[in-house]
């Protein structure tokens, strides 16, 4: 894959999913931003046989055709398929994005996942309960600190060591300036101070973004080839 300039990444990384802090804000709500409500809910639905292979392609089909399947029905996610591997695939809708995200009400974002068993026992929970949420008219602002409450108390589990996921699918689409962006691995971890990792230093080929109000911090490595063995160019 064709090394990309730190700062240039940086930027595209804010621009969709990957910013560095995601602290809730005010001007989150500014009507100045491309969606600044909630759209209709029909927008953000999917026929659950085309969920189902989007969510499979976020992983190599050697993982994928193993796992469970998860599809977003109108009062949250539901099974589609059983699983035997361990490892979960869904489709994120734009509400999981870092709150001050201009796209965070997007309702063309689509985001292929497959999260390993420590992920889909940790992470998953917080994208199952922010849709649960944002399905019941919780506003945004609502929707963070319900879920910061539940972090708090530990309803929602601190990150399980080895908690990562692929994102590897070509037909993604993760915010209007970049489509699908790049073929990444995602580490999941309770909150810790990113250059640990050396992540987001000059020449390195990790990136991440603390979720301070979640108790989260998510470390994102590009690799070479999409699900579907094709190269990243």
């Amino acid at each position: 894959m064709q090394r990309m300039n730190p700062g240039a990444i940086a930027l595209t990384c804010i621009a969709l999913t990957v910013q560095i802090g995601a602290a809730w804000h005010a001007t989150a709500q500014d009507t100045k931003t491309p969606y600044p409500n909630m759209a209709p809910l029909e927008e953000y639905l999917m026929d659950p046989n085309s969920e189902i292979a989007l969510a499979r392609s976020a992983a190599p089909e050697s993982i994928s055709r193993d796992a469970e399947v998860m599809v977003l029905g109108r009062h949250g996610y539901e099974t589609a398929v059983k699983g035997t591997n361990g490892f979960v695939c869904i489709v994120e809708r734009s509400w999981t994005a870092p709150i001050d995200d201009p796209g965070f009400w997007n309702p063309k974002g689509r985001a292929p996942i497959c999260l390993n068993a420590a992920a889909a026992r940790t992470y998953l929970p917080r994208t199952i309960k922010k849709t649960d949420l944002i399905l019941a008219g919780r506003t945004k602002a609502q929707m963070v600190e319900t879920v910061a409450a539940a972090v708090g108390k530990r309803e929602l589990p601190p990150m399980e060591l080895g908690a990562m996921c692929y994102m590897l699918s070509k037909q993604g689409y993760l915010g209007d300036p970049v489509g699908h962006w790049h073929p990444h691995l995602m580490f999941f971890v309770s909150q810790m101070d990113p250059t640990a990792w050396g992540a987001g230093v000059e020449g390195s080929p990790i990136f991440a973004f603390n979720d301070k109000w979640e108790d989260l911090t998510v470390f994102l490595v590009p690799v070479r080839q999409w699900s579907d063995g094709t190269t990243d160019h």
